[in-house]
């Protein structure tokens, strides 16, 4: 059984780069407290996703991350990361990528939630944070965070115990990211991977293309 530090949720708003341009973004997360809240296939009632292709739906319908990294960061780049800093919907402490498995199922509250994927660090936690490199350092740390999918909707909240129900692949979500990022492709792990049943089909089209583009 983990401990949640925090449920977080956001509505999509504008966010600038350096140039001004606006861009939409639910990466804005604000703690509900001790509120109970609803968990749909898709979502946390309230919260809301700009890029509906590269995050949100069923494999991506709340991302989790490990608090256990936020004195990594800040001590690296001296300033504060609070609960929610990386635009997670969970903020949760015990539970890092080298201990939970690709399939592993967490019963929440009323819910039940399966790890679907690794979190894929994109641009707008570099804007977030005003630090270019660091979804390139998020990559490097393997400190990523991960997705779940929904397999039993209910209701949810930060004092709701995330106890472990089911074991899942042989996959941990650190060796995903390996797998994924390093810079020699492993074909033989790579492939062993894209036969794992509840990796995503997000996931396992990124290395797909990361196959063919060594070809």
């Amino acid at each position: 059984m983990y401990k949640i530090k925090s449920v977080n949720i956001g509505t999509v708003k504008v966010i600038s780069d350096k140039s001004k341009k606006a861009i939409n973004s639910g990466i804005m997360k604000e703690s509900i407290e001790n509120q109970e809240v609803f968990l749909f296939k898709h979502n946390l009632v309230g919260d809301e996703q700009a890029d509906l292709i590269n995050h949100g739906g069923e494999d991506k319908a709340v991302c989790i991350y490990p608090v256990d990294h936020l004195p990594y960061w800040e001590n690296r780049y001296d300033q504060s990361f609070h609960y929610g800093a990386f635009g997670e919907n969970v903020s949760i402490q015990g539970l890092t990528e080298e201990l939970v498995y690709i399939g592993d199922q967490f019963l929440w509250g009323e819910a039940v939630v399966e790890v679907s994927q690794p979190r894929s660090p994109c641009f707008k936690v570099a804007l977030k944070h005003g630090i270019k490199q660091l979804p390139l350092h998020i990559q490097e740390t393997g400190y990523s965070g991960y997705y779940v999918r929904v397999i039993k909707e209910g209701i949810v909240s930060k004092k709701s115990p995330f106890q472990l129900q089911k074991k899942g692949s042989n996959f941990t979500v650190s060796e995903v990211n390996t797998i994924t990022y390093r810079k020699e492709i492993d074909e033989n792990k790579v492939n062993e991977l894209l036969k794992c049943p509840m990796l995503s089909m997000a996931w396992k089209k990124t290395l797909v293309n990361k196959l063919n583009r060594k070809k």
